[in-house]
């Protein structure tokens, strides 16, 4: 049967590329960063596969008056397995958002919404993360439907908002406002990570905090110096150590993760100096930290406190300067899927068979869906075949890797 369906999604494979290039076409961009989000992209999905015969396609809108019809659309797809709706259930989650393009002039093969394919890959902003999963599970359906044929495990395919920006829109709220549709002997692949030949499945994530530490001083002529008190330097000073106390304190290693230490990267700033000669009266810069799961978050939040509480003493005029910690995103690490899970065997198994390759498993600094799951305690795994170009400019995705892991998430319905 296996054969069957890996000749029938070789013959789509035309299809998928047309399918993934009307996709990256949309540019479903979080409103975070000032775009519309993912209505429309979703829109596109529907259409594509409006006469596919899935037993029940739903659509839950998750509320943002910031984005387009102001909602944030969550489509689940299903196709049952050979019980009907008694069959175990097999997830697999792609995203609708993509981040935004960056410098327009680093792309040098296609603009980002312009897709392009050449030798062998689709170039475009969303190509690889995560257009290339979210067709190759699309059409692994497909195959099996034009077959005829029913897998042994319902697959719910998730095509969901937000997970650019956090999932507060997507999966997060779908957990939320929606917990009827998860069930505890679910199992879970989420194709967003990975390495180039298919061999690493993710089954554990550090903790994730990105902090915005704002600074205010009082602006001045920077000729003038003694008569305000330059943020900037208040912040420079903060961020210097900080990132030496955070490195220094936490600073354990775990083989498990690559890399097997914790991050800590400041990745943004800004102040409003428009000239040389301010010296601004407030500045903002952002941390980006990846976090051991043996390390309380709370615990790093506090001697970020306490440090912001010291640098404000050594700069203290009356009252300022000020400094304040926000907290843009926080994940605390769950437990990591057991190596040994349901999951991860028959990924391993599909592998071995299709590819005759032996997989490793390990764990990451990035943030996916699986996190979520691995708080409810229905294990998940991790897996893609990637060249890892997300976020860059001139991103692709092989269209070879399309086929190939369509091939794979039918193997994990149908084993």
């Amino acid at each position: 049967m296996m054969e069957n369906v890996s000749q029938e999604i070789e013959k789509l494979r035309d299809e998928m590329v047309n399918a993934l290039v009307e996709l990256i076409r949309i540019p479903a961009i979080s409103p975070d960063y000032g775009y519309e989000g993912e209505y429309d992209k979703a829109q596109k999905l529907l259409e594509i596969i409006k006469d596919w015969p899935f037993d029940k396609v739903e659509v839950y809108n998750a509320p943002d008056e910031r984005a387009k019809n102001g909602v944030r659309p969550n489509i689940l797809a299903y196709y049952y397995g050979e019980k009907g709706e008694e069959s175990r259930r097999l997830w697999i989650l792609a995203h609708l958002d993509v981040v935004p393009p960056g410098d327009l002039s680093k792309w040098t093969v296609t603009e980002p919404f312009k897709p392009v394919v050449k030798d062998g890959k689709v170039y475009g902003r969303g190509s690889e993360d995560n257009g290339q999963s979210l067709v190759a599970g699309l059409y692994a359906v497909k195959a099996m439907m034009n077959l005829g044929i029913r897998p042994k495990r319902t697959i719910i395919l998730a095509f969901v908002s937000d997970e650019e920006t956090g999932s507060k829109y997507g999966i997060e709220w779908l957990m939320r406002e929606h917990p009827e549709l998860f069930r505890k002997d679910d199992l879970v692949l989420v194709p967003d990570g990975g390495n180039e030949d298919g061999t690493f499945i993710e089954v554990a994530e550090k903790s994730i905090l990105w902090m915005r530490i704002k600074v205010r001083g009082k602006q001045v002529h920077a000729s003038m110096p003694e008569k305000g008190l330059n943020a900037h330097r208040i912040a420079l000073d903060y961020a210097y150590h900080l990132d030496r106390l955070l490195h220094e304190k936490y600073n354990a290693e775990d083989e498990l993760f690559d890399p097997p230490v914790s991050t800590f990267e400041p990745t943004m700033v800004r102040n409003p100096a428009d000239s040389p000669n301010i010296a601004p009266g407030e500045h903002e810069l952002v941390f980006d930290c990846r976090i051991l799961p043996e390390y309380s978050l709370d615990e790093v939040l506090e001697d970020a406190r306490k440090l912001a509480e010291e640098v404000k003493e050594r700069y203290r005029k009356e009252s300022l300067p000020e400094i304040t910690l926000e907290i843009i995103q926080r994940l605390d690490a769950p437990e990591p899927t057991d190596p040994n899970s349901e999951i991860v065997r028959l990924l391993k198994k599909a592998l071995k068979d299709l590819r005759g390759k032996e997989a490793k498993v390990g764990g990451i600094g990035g943030g996916t869906f699986a996190a979520y799951f691995r708080k409810l305690g229905i294990p998940a795994v991790v897996w893609a075949t990637l060249d890892e170009l997300a976020h860059q400019p001139n991103e692709y995705a092989k269209i070879d890797n399309l086929v190939e892991d369509a091939k794979v998430m039918a193997a994990l319905a149908l084993l």
